[in-house]
């Protein structure tokens, strides 16, 4: 009896600038016979993420060439050789950019049961998104109650969960940036934020003076660039400044020029961190209680654009880096 095939995603090329579609390829493979102690996932909902225009450079952690690619996704076991891992469980794992994913119990994570949350918020509100907004909020940003916040990319995944988390942390005031006008409506109706602006619009500085008059205490940085530049002029003497991300960089051939204000950091005695979620990792129980009960409840909502199909993955990824979701992007298989 022969074995099943699996359908996976090749990058092929490494982009200058913006990836193509042409830099990556669909490939048939056959799955491998299971060895003791692995299992053989269908998987569920796939993530994709900014960071990986990163890991398209290659170097140290980057993505290797025509090799199946890594990142977050949800899965079923379908087959086991492993006792810990029977057939059915739901689980977490990293062997993504395919319809299936050969595991064994060290790669993957068991999902808690958790009731009234979907699947999927284990990918946005529960996954590397919303876990690196409790994580820059909390342990970086060190948000107190009465804290005025700023968040660059406020409408994608970590933003869309950062606004809701900083609300219910306490904080006074929450402004927002977003890349269209429906976006930023969608930040002050539904997400939280009291007030957002289109950078689009003007100079960022301006935009955001406009919107937090009284300065800010603290900003989650998802953009770099001028969006570090305007909170670095707004911020408040002692402000703390977690920076999670550069996506206004991550598609350029021009190294960036650093923020022409950035010895205000001295001057005004400011905190700046930078932090990678995979190292706060057991943060994760403490998004789960704090999150959960609002989750259910429907006071936080799992912010989530949804593309179906496998076919659709390398779409999926390029509308993450051109702002075509709203929340998280996620790819249901």
């Amino acid at each position: 009896m022969s074995r099943p095939t699996a359908v996976v995603v090749h990058q092929v090329a490494r982009p200058q600038g913006l990836p193509t579609a042409e830099d990556f390829a669909f490939l048939t493979e056959p799955i491998p016979a299971l060895a003791e102690g692995s299992a053989l996932v269908e998987n569920l909902y796939l993530s994709v993420d900014p960071y990986m225009r990163q890991a398209m450079n290659g170097g140290e952690g980057g993505w290797e060439l025509n090799a199946p690619l890594e990142g977050r996704s949800l899965g079923r076991v379908v087959e086991s050789r492993s006792a810990e891992l029977p057939v059915g469980t739901v689980l977490a794992h990293r062997k993504a950019w395919r319809t299936h994913s050969v595991v064994s119990r060290d790669e993957v994570r068991l999902l808690p049961e958790l009731p009234g949350v979907p699947l999927g918020a284990h990918l946005s509100v529960f996954g590397g998104t919303g876990l690196s907004a409790w994580v820059g909020l909390t342990r970086i940003a060190r948000l107190q109650p009465g804290d005025d916040l700023f968040v660059s990319a406020a409408a994608g995944g970590v933003g869309s969960a950062a606004g809701q988390f900083a609300r219910l942390l306490g904080a006074r005031r929450v402004v927002g940036s977003a890349g269209s006008a429906a976006k930023v409506a969608h930040l002050t109706e539904h997400l939280g934020y009291d007030a957002a602006f289109d950078y689009h619009d003007g100079p960022v500085v301006d935009l955001l003076r406009k919107a937090a008059p009284d300065g800010i205490d603290a900003y989650l940085d998802n953009v770099g660039g001028d969006h570090l530049e305007a909170a670095i002029d707004v911020l408040r003497d002692h402000g703390r400044i977690a920076w999670c991300g550069a996506i206004a960089q991550y598609n350029s051939t021009v190294a960036p020029a650093a923020p022409a204000n950035l010895f205000e950091v001295v001057g005004k005695s400011l905190w700046l961190e930078g932090f990678l979620v995979r190292n706060h990792m057991d943060a994760l129980p403490e998004l789960y209680d704090f999150v959960a009960p609002h989750l259910a409840s429907g006071r936080v909502r799992a912010d989530e654009t949804v593309v179906d199909g496998f076919d659709r993955v390398v779409d999926a990824f390029l509308g993450v880096l051109t702002g075509a979701n709203t929340g998280k992007m996620i790819v249901k298989v």
